[in-house]
């Protein structure tokens, strides 16, 4: 997951780390808390899809979370 602070977003931050872990680290997947659109369509514009859906995080906890591939 990626987390950027509201005072830099807009700014290129979040796509220059998506393109160096897709590019260097091979990254296609990710995981997104569903109850964060801005989240979902940052990742959408970067060519990701929904894949899988689950009611809770890896930990058990109730956040709904969108698996998501390019």
């Amino acid at each position: 997951m990626l987390f950027i602070s509201p005072e830099e977003r807009g700014k290129g931050i979040g796509k220059r780390f998506i393109r160096y872990g897709v590019e260097t680290l091979s990254i296609n997947e990710v995981t997104v808390n569903e109850q964060n659109p801005e989240a979902i369509g940052f990742y959408e514009n970067m060519g990701f899809r929904e894949y899988k859906r689950t009611d809770f995080d890896e930990q058990g906890r109730p956040y709904p979370l969108l698996y998501m591939k390019l």
